[in-house]
């Protein structure tokens, strides 16, 4: 099954680059000419990304909205803008990444083969699986428990039935056993949807890693049209904090990628996982960590010290997308291993993601100058 977008653009000579290069990586397009009828799709219809020309009436609406449908709200968003137009109004409507004018094949494939394997994620995200197994539920709030039959399970969440008099609001602690199995999973959610009749649905939130492991393997036995994911990309270390990394990858994530990090270097392996705070598109990408743990920060240090240590040592890195952020840890903020005032790297993706590509590397160089300086005077 392709993957589908969503285009709203008037620019003929657009609309055939695109065609074109999506139809190469199997995502098909639902093309649209007026911010009308793209509202229309929006609310009826699931995309796996969003693709929007900004220089077109009513596309900020169209941007806001698919952040606000609920079957879209967590499509890939991406804002095509005229080459000197500001970065910042577009990702604060909601886009994840830019494409400038005039745009090329090479260009626009390099981009979207970052967030195929992104728009995969989420796509198996979404899938539901028809399902009828019971499920102990314990509101977080009221201490309120019943128990309940589910209607389909996927990655991201299930449905159910609720009691008649049972108001869908909240979160809760769900408990249930996979077929098949005989451990009970724990995991809290919160309603995301509410149906005819009793039916609602739940979003999984707070996951454990073996939760999450345990779930998409039996997801992945069970759903066999489930296409398999991109493999991991290769990438290169530039820049290395406790908090966060920069790398230089031909094809980088959008922003707000949830992503998995593995590196090796002088018999020392890491495996972070992090969100992509930064983007520039055939260049790179800046990751803030998003593991706070004692143990993870004393391998993060470890491998610092060995990098220090050996300034020719280039370890081998890959990057895997694992979806894009949540929106409630948007609003809250990741938690990160440093923060901003005790780590510039961190400070500099957050608070400078919108300069060009090139006043982001003279700054990064700065801050490697800077650090330099110290360690010498240490």
């Amino acid at each position: 099954m392709d993957l589908k977008c969503l285009l709203l653009c008037s620019d003929d000579k657009i609309v055939r680059v695109l065609r074109r290069t999506l139809g190469d990586l199997e995502i098909s397009v639902e093309h649209c000419t007026s911010s009308e009828v793209a509202l229309r799709h929006l609310t009826r219809e699931r995309f796996e990304a969003i693709i929007v020309d900004c220089a077109g009436p009513g596309a900020a609406a169209v941007l806001r909205s698919a952040r606000m449908a609920p079957c879209n709200k967590r499509a890939v968003a991406v804002a095509i803008l005229d080459f000197g137009v500001g970065l910042r109004s577009a990702f604060e409507l909601g886009a994840h990444f830019i494409l400038y004018k005039p745009i090329s094949v090479e260009r626009a494939k390099s981009s979207f083969r970052a967030a195929r394997a992104l728009m995969k994620k989420e796509r198996r995200r979404n899938s539901r699986i028809p399902l009828q197994i019971p499920v102990e539920m314990s509101s977080l709030e009221s201490g309120v428990r019943f128990k309940v039959n589910t209607t389909d399970l996927g990655e991201g969440g299930l449905a159910l039935s609720l009691p008649r008099r049972s108001k869908p609001n909240g979160r809760w602690q769900l408990k249930f056993a996979l077929p098949g199995s005989a451990t009970a999973l724990d995991v809290a959610a919160e309603f995301a949807w509410e149906g005819s009749g009793t039916q609602v649905g739940l979003r999984f939130q707070d996951q454990s890693p073996s939760f999450v492991h345990e779930l998409r393997e039996w997801v992945s036995r069970n759903s066999p049209e489930i296409e398999k994911d991109d493999p991991p990309a290769h990438c290169q270390l530039t820049d290395l904090s406790l908090g966060g990394c920069y790398l230089e990858i031909s094809s980088p994530f959008p922003m707000s990628t949830r992503v998995t990090l593995s590196m090796r270097a002088g018999g020392l392996e890491l495996k972070t996982e992090g969100v992509v705070r930064v983007m520039h598109a055939d260049q790179g990408m800046g990751v803030e960590f998003t593991q706070t743990t004692a143990e993870h920060r004393a391998k993060l240090e470890k491998f610092l010290e060995l990098l220090s240590a050996n300034r020719d040592l280039q370890p081998e890195l890959l990057v895997e997308a694992e979806g894009l952020e949540t929106e409630s840890a948007q609003n809250t903020g990741i938690p990160s291993v440093s923060s901003e005032a005790e780590d510039p790297l961190v400070g500099l993706f957050r608070n400078q993601f919108a300069l060009s590509p090139d006043s982001f590397t003279a700054e990064l160089r700065k801050q490697r100058g800077m650090a330099a300086t110290a360690g010498a005077s240490a």
